[in-house]
């Protein structure tokens, strides 16, 4: 089980005017490869070999945990990199099992779309280390976590991957290009809420304990994903937070480089690599 630290628990966050332009186009030159790479220099296949690298670990965490296995080694691509822990989780409630298996249907659908999408481009599957990634959220947020030793802990670190997921389509869908990867980003976008609104609501049914832990992981995550007070925990003034958005309940955007410090888990600029992702991502996009 986990334990919350309680002063890690959020009171209601300062209202952000968080504009759409705040978005993948605004700083991508800067997550490139090259600091001095301009925003014009990427693609939109780069931006889906980036969200590719994202759906590889979220299609590794659910099947791993609903399964007890990964992808299949023609779902990796060549030259893929390894993956670190991960094992079958013993769900209790039928019904939460039965979201988790939907949801790994899901990401791993989503893989094999980018691939084959992409085609000749697209990226193998990086190095992933859900051993290091997750000690290191469990130290930042002050819990005694291991994320597949219960179906609690499942959801919340599933929780981890959704709510980022979700914010970095945001994004991006406002600067692809091709009317066909927009149609099909935006698709996802809602796959991935309707798994972040599942995943949340799930927690807030467990009770107080599971809120004061899924507020210190949205604490934690929020203290190195930029200087920006983004993000939000499930449980804001006593009340329930199912729906992280703007005060016009629109979802807010990450950049990449946001994105990038939550899954590398640094807040250090200039990073290519850490947290979950060893060696890094694998693209274009790939340094905060």
């Amino acid at each position: 089980m986990f334990r919350a630290i309680p002063s890690l628990i959020l009171p209601r966050r300062r209202l952000l005017q968080f504009g759409l332009g705040a978005t993948l186009a605004s700083t991508v030159g800067r997550a490139s490869v090259s600091l001095a790479d301009e925003a014009s220099d990427i693609k939109d296949e780069d931006i889906f070999q980036f969200a590719l690298n994202l759906e590889y670990m979220e299609a590794e965490y659910y099947l791993r945990g609903t399964t007890g296995k990964g992808i299949d080694d023609s779902d990796a691509g060549a030259d893929a990199g390894q993956v670190t822990g991960g094992k079958q989780v013993s769900f209790e409630t039928p019904a939460i099992g039965e979201f988790m298996a939907e949801v790994a249907e899901n990401e791993l659908a989503h893989v094999r779309f980018y691939r084959k999408t992409l085609g000749d481009q697209a990226v193998p599957r990086p190095t992933i280390d859900f051993e290091a990634g997750f000690a290191a959220v469990a130290k930042a947020a002050g819990l005694d976590f291991d994320p597949f030793g219960n179906e609690t802990n499942f959801v919340l670190g599933g929780m981890l991957f959704e709510d980022v997921g979700v914010t970095a389509y945001a994004g991006a869908a406002t600067v692809l290009k091709n009317k066909d990867f927009l149609a099909a980003a935006a698709g996802i976008l809602a796959v991935e809420a309707y798994h972040m609104g599942m995943a949340r609501s799930t927690l807030y049914r467990k009770g107080e304990q599971a809120w004061k832990a899924a507020n210190a992981v949205s604490d934690a995550r929020d203290k190195i994903d930029g200087s920006d007070d983004k993000d939000q925990g499930i449980q804001v003034d006593g009340k329930a937070n199912i729906v992280p958005s703007t005060p016009d309940a629109i979802a807010f955007t990450r950049t990449p480089q946001e994105v990038l410090r939550i899954v590398y888990l640094t807040d250090q600029e200039g990073a290519s690599k850490g947290g979950f992702y060893p060696n890094g991502m694998n693209g274009k996009i790939k340094t905060t």
